[in-house]
């Protein structure tokens, strides 16, 4: 929970909250997007599980098209946070200087090697048998 460091939300429900969010960064969200209660009070959002879009293999692309995908990708980020915000706050914040897009790029490797970490640990478990895998098609 934010609330703690940003202040009380102005939504009752905190699935609520999210589905808002939601809603402002994507230019088309699902149809099925919506809140509830569940038993004991525990706030949920609710929202399409799978729509059987296409989705594309990264692990087989050529590199100038992971290239184009990563690009195509960061432009749909930063469309969806342009959304978001304030056009001259944000420009204010990020300044002119290369620091907040370094610093970007520093976090975008930090997490690509943790996920490199936590893949070989996960296989590393399922080979010693502390977890079940299986795949589904």
């Amino acid at each position: 929970m934010l609330e703690p460091f940003a202040g009380k939300s102005v939504y009752q429900n905190h699935g609520e909250r999210v589905v808002v969010g939601q809603r402002v960064m994507q230019t088309a969200s699902d149809i099925f997007l919506g809140w509830t209660v569940g038993e004991g009070g525990r706030h949920f959002y609710v929202r399409q599980l799978h729509d059987l879009k296409i989705k594309p293999v990264i692990a087989i692309m050529r590199p100038d098209n992971l290239i184009h995908y990563g690009a195509i990708c960061g432009w749909a980020l930063a469309r969806a946070h342009a959304r978001s915000g304030d056009a001259a706050v944000l420009a204010g914040y990020m300044g002119k200087s290369a620091v907040l897009d370094n610093a970007i790029a520093d976090f975008a490797e930090a997490y690509a090697d943790q996920n490199e970490r936590d893949h070989t640990a996960l296989i590393a478990a399922a080979r010693a048998g502390r977890i079940e895998m299986r795949t589904e098609m």
